[in-house]
């Protein structure tokens, strides 16, 4: 882990950081010539382990994730409750990987506080990517958080010292740990970042319930220009529905699009679209202070 306030973890491969600086691309897991699958960059930390405990790094052993096969994606762990996504990942899980996520969750549920400079759980979530694969690794890392009744504190400390990974995980379990405004520092803090899964993760159900008008309409106009699908936008019917304030941005960004030459975005004139119909009746109030920019 690195300190709160020292250099921010790496974020996803593929994406840019906080600066803008170009991450290393994804690598793709091709199997050594022992037939073993070597971790991925993005499941370590900034320096390859946390303290008082290894990190994903290459040189541990496979991935123990779920046995090849057809199996249709996990469900989304922000959206979906608890109990069902660990019976999901129950049927996706080789033996050895079950194994090892079951202690994680025990661990979790057994010793949920601080112990120390880093809880065992903590480490946890670390490995994930490596034990569970990383198509399963978002969903195991939610459940140990949520198996650990991580509040907003230790959802603070994970989010600020753990990886890109660690930091979605966080932002993904946030609807199921967090009932108030507390966490939305994490979400605006994600919102400022050029990584777009971060982004993507932070416009979840938690930001959709809490996330004030003013932030919510620049988070869609991001998504827009860093080109995150609005699909990933939670309760973007109901939030956009007859918001003319925020069809007066979008008119605006497809104007400076326009005559710059440059095409618009399709997912504008979905969201446009929206903005144009009947206000959903249970539409939170809105109260921008005079018009945004």
């Amino acid at each position: 882990m690195n300190h709160p306030h020292g250099t921010p973890a790496t974020p996803e491969a593929g994406t840019t950081g906080d600066h803008g600086t170009p991450n290393t691309p994804d690598t793709p897991d091709t199997p050594a010539a022992d037939g073993t699958t070597p971790a991925s960059p993005a499941d370590t930390s900034a320096n390859g382990n946390r303290a008082g405990g290894k990190g994903d790094t290459g040189g541990g052993p496979a991935r123990e994730g779920n046995t090849p096969g057809t199996e249709a994606p996990l469900p989304h762990p922000a959206h979906t409750p608890p109990a069902e996504l660990r019976d999901q990942l129950a049927t996706r899980l080789g033996e050895t990987a079950r194994s090892w996520f079951e202690q994680a969750l025990a661990e979790a549920a057994a010793h949920p506080g601080r112990h120390g400079p880093i809880s065992v759980w903590e480490l946890r979530l670390a490995e994930a990517g490596r034990r569970c694969g990383p198509a399963n690794a978002d969903a195991v890392r939610v459940l140990i958080l949520h198996a650990a009744r991580a509040g907003t504190d230790a959802l603070t400390r994970v989010y600020f010292q753990g990886t890109a990974d660690e930091r979605r995980a966080v932002l993904h379990a946030l609807p199921h740990l967090v009932t108030g405004p507390d966490a939305l520092p994490l979400v605006e803090d994600a919102l400022r970042t050029n990584d777009t899964r971060l982004l993507a993760a932070a416009l979840g159900p938690y930001a959709a319930r809490h996330l004030d008008a003013h932030a919510w309409r620049h988070a869609v106009l991001k998504c827009l220009f860093t080109g995150v699908p609005v699909d990933h936008v939670a309760d973007l019917e109901r939030r956009a529905s007859g918001d003319a304030e925020l069809a007066r941005m979008l008119r605006d960004y497809a104007a400076e699009r326009t005559a710059a030459g440059r095409p618009v975005p399709d997912d504008l004139h979905r969201v446009l679209a929206l903005t144009e119909s009947a206000a959903v009746p249970d539409r939170e109030a809105d109260t921008p202070h005079g018009k945004e920019s």
